[in-house]
């Protein structure tokens, strides 16, 4: 089926577009109320995750209400690990648990390298319900955790500020620690695999707290692992985005995806330059700048449209949608990029 707006492919293949396409990681969740009705009829986070029909339904609601130029699939990065073996569960207010985390190495051999068309066949059908839902509207982007940032978590066995148990790993056992990325690794690049041959038309890579690491940690532990699945996934367009590795920007790079995110912190002239010309830059609008008023909005959002410019620019948030946001204040945001970078692009 045709896409009848494939502004994000076309831009994400560096080709010169009618205006800057926009998405919002995280559109798909709480700041909309039509999201949270359809929670309610869960009984649990991990629930919905798990029920392809609901998950197809929250992931077409922001193109529907948002009008963004991409839907995301509803999922979570931590199915990887729960497929491997090691389980987790969703606490309101608390984040994800894992109960038993990863702690010896005869734990990391109990894992396994996960089968997606078995141990995830939940997210490819609601890859696949979306895709009908959507009848080629716009394309859809499918995701998994970067290595590093799934590691994190099944070594700490929950969220942190420090991670400190993960690393504690990384400095005392660090061929133990390859072994498992190793793992999460070769899970990651099958099932990235699998959503595209269920449907998704991009993907993106999310290493979340890549921030934690050392420029030197980051460049032995998770770096290398990107850059398999880069090299690996072929088929369609690939973003890497890594909160806080503004330290690895110029390796980033040289990576074999077609777009690098940034964060908020990130300066865009300076990004452009260390990234190099080729990529495509997505971002990188603070999420709290929409809790300003609307005309600031509209001015920070042309202002950051000017750093970017017309084209090799996919506008998207520094990190995800917080869920106290208005979404009429996400739909400024959203409209003043298309009616802006109009202007800009002819």
């Amino acid at each position: 089926m045709q896409l009848k707006n494939d502004l994000i492919l076309r831009t994400s293949r560096g080709e010169k577009t009618e205006r800057t396409p926009v998405w919002l990681m995280r559109q798909a969740g709480r700041v909309l109320p039509e999201y949270r009705a359809v929670r309610a009829k869960m009984g649990s986070f991990e629930e919905l995750v798990k029920s392809p029909e609901f998950a197809a339904e929250v992931t077409i609601q922001p193109v529907d209400i948002l009008g963004v130029d991409a839907a995301i699939i509803f999922s979570d990065i931590l199915v990887i690990p729960d497929a491997m073996g090691c389980h987790y569960e969703m606490i309101e207010s608390r984040g994800p648990i894992f109960p038993s985390p990863i702690k010896t190495e005869a734990d990391v051999n109990k894992l396994i390298i996960s089968n997606p068309e078995e141990d995830l066949a939940y997210v490819l059908e609601a890859i696949k319900l979306t895709k009908q839902g959507l009848a080629g509207r716009v394309p859809l982007i499918g995701f998994a955790g970067a290595p590093w940032t799934i590691f994190a978590y099944m070594v700490e066995g929950s969220g942190s500020k420090t991670f400190s148990k993960a690393k504690y790993w990384l400095y005392n056992n660090p061929t133990l620690s390859h072994k498992l990325l190793d793992k999460i690794t070769e899970s990651t690049i099958l099932y990235l695999k699998a959503q595209i041959k269920a449907g998704a038309d991009l993907v993106q890579l999310f290493d979340s707290w890549a921030g934690i690491l050392s420029p030197t940690q980051y460049r032995e532990f998770a770096l290398p692992y990107i850059s398999r699945i880069c090299d690996a996934i072929t088929e369609v367009p690939m973003t890497v985005f890594a909160k806080g590795a503004f330290f690895a920007r110029e390796e980033m790079g040289k990576l074999s995806c077609n777009t690098i995110g940034l964060d908020w912190n990130m300066d865009i002239t300076e990004s452009r330059k260390l990234v190099g010309p080729s990529k495509v830059l997505q971002g990188n609008f603070d999420p709290c700048a929409l809790y300003a008023g609307y005309a600031e909005i509209e001015k920070m959002a042309k202002q950051m449209l000017d750093e970017f410019g017309p084209h090799h620019h996919i506008a998207n948030l520094g990190h995800g949608l917080y869920p106290d946001i208005e979404p009429d204040k996400v739909k400024c945001f959203i409209n003043t990029i298309k009616e802006y970078s109009s202007q800009m692009a002819r």
